[in-house]
């Protein structure tokens, strides 16, 4: 029997989201823990790899950990990686009253996901999904991030204005989530 893998987050939502897209079927164990990792600055997938070697020697065996971002095509893909400290300060209206002197209003939100056996030199594997919309005054419930100002291209409602299930199955989270199941399913042995 394989060791769970540890999903490190200390966000409730984020937890609940994992786990009902990932599904009952999923081929491995999951638990959770809080653990607080450096917040690292530089590129999506050099934090993302920098995050998960940190977590793997915390938990001292395999490990799952997500970073999200959100890119505003008109900043060149600010505050990307850096959304949590933006929307902390700023809140969902800042970030749309940020757009204010530019035409562009396109972003896209973007998941990743890093696993590590939690081996000394393990390899990294990297799942993301990307999802682009639109940063529209925020409408819906304000009880998940940014959700109640990003519109998925194509709709004509906000990630808080979808019901879950319906999130669950377009969002950048589910596609990076897809991929990561995906590589599990075929690879049951890890």
């Amino acid at each position: 029997m394989s060791k769970p893998i540890v999903f490190v987050t200390g966000n409730t939502k984020k937890l609940e989201e994992f786990v009902a897209i990932l599904g009952k079927n999923f081929p491995r164990q999951i638990t959770s823990r809080k653990i607080d990792l450096p917040e690292y600055q530089g590129e999506i997938n050099d934090i993302c790899r920098d995050k998960c070697r940190v977590a793997a020697e915390a938990v001292k065996g395999p490990v799952i950990i997500e970073d999200t971002c959100l890119c505003f095509n008109a900043l060149q893909g600010l505050p990307g990686p850096y959304i949590k400290w933006f929307l902390e300060k700023l809140g969902p209206e800042g970030l749309h009253r940020l757009l204010d002197g530019w035409q562009d209003k396109s972003a896209e939100a973007v998941c990743t996901f890093a696993y590590s056996s939690g081996g000394t030199d393990a390899e990294i594997q990297l799942f993301q999904g990307r999802t682009q919309g639109t940063i529209v005054s925020p409408r819906g419930p304000r009880d998940f991030g940014w959700d109640p100002c990003f519109q998925p291209l194509g709709m004509d409602k906000t990630y808080a204005e979808l019901p879950k299930e319906e999130k669950n199955k377009i969002s950048h989270r589910s596609q990076a989530l897809e991929k990561l199941k995906d590589y599990f399913m075929k690879n049951d042995k890890i």
